[in-house]
C-alpha cells in the first residue's frame, strides 16, 4: 500500500511526467535555476516565467534515514525502508524512497537512478534505485 499525494494544477506536470516515466522539475526562465517541490513562484528570484524540464533522474544520496517503525499505517509491510533526499546530477533535491537494494547498503554519496512505479491509474511514485551495473561483454568464441 502507498500513501496518495493529491494532485494539484501546481504539481499536475510533475504527476503526468511520473505516470509517463519522466523525472520533470521547474526551472525559471529569468535566472535558470531549476528546484523541487512545484512552487507558484521562483524560490531564488522570485520570478513567474516558470517553465519544466526533464532531468535525467540520475543522483546521489545526499542523506538519509532508514524507517523502522511505521509512520503510517499504509507503510507497515514496508518496514524497514529508506526515505532519502537525492541530489539530482542538474541541482535539485527531491526526497523518495530509494529501493533495490537492502536498507543497509544505502549510504551518503550512493549514486542512484528514479525508476517509477504506478500506485493508481492516476498516480506513478519516483523512487530512486542503485543502477544496475553494466552486464560485461561476453568475449568472442575462438573459430
Amino acid at each position: 500500500m502507498a500513501i496518495i499525494p493529491a494532485v494539484t494544477d501546481l504539481t499536475r506536470p510533475y504527476w503526468d511526467g511520473a505516470r509517463a516515466g519522466r523525472l520533470v522539475t521547474q526551472r525559471c526562465a529569468s535566472c535558470g535555476n531549476s528546484w523541487h517541490p512545484p512552487l507558484p513562484a521562483c524560490p531564488h528570484c522570485h520570478g513567474t516565467d516558470i517553465g519544466w524540464q526533464q532531468v535525467s533522474g540520475a543522483g546521489t544520496v545526499y542523506t538519509y534515514t532508514v524507517v523502522r517503525h511505521a509512520t503510517h499505517a499504509a507503510l507497515a509491510d514496508q518496514v524497514p525502508y529508506v526515505i532519502a533526499i537525492v541530489e539530482l546530477a542538474e541541482g535539485p533535491r527531491l526526497v523518495a524512497g530509494i529501493t533495490g537494494c537492502a536498507p543497509q547498503d544505502v549510504r551518503v554519496g550512493l549514486p542512484v537512478q528514479v525508476c517509477f512505479t504506478a500506485v493508481t491509474p492516476e498516480v506513478t511514485l519516483p523512487y530512486f534505485e542503485p543502477p544496475t551495473p553494466a552486464t560485461p561483454a561476453t568475449p568472442p568464441t575462438p573459430a
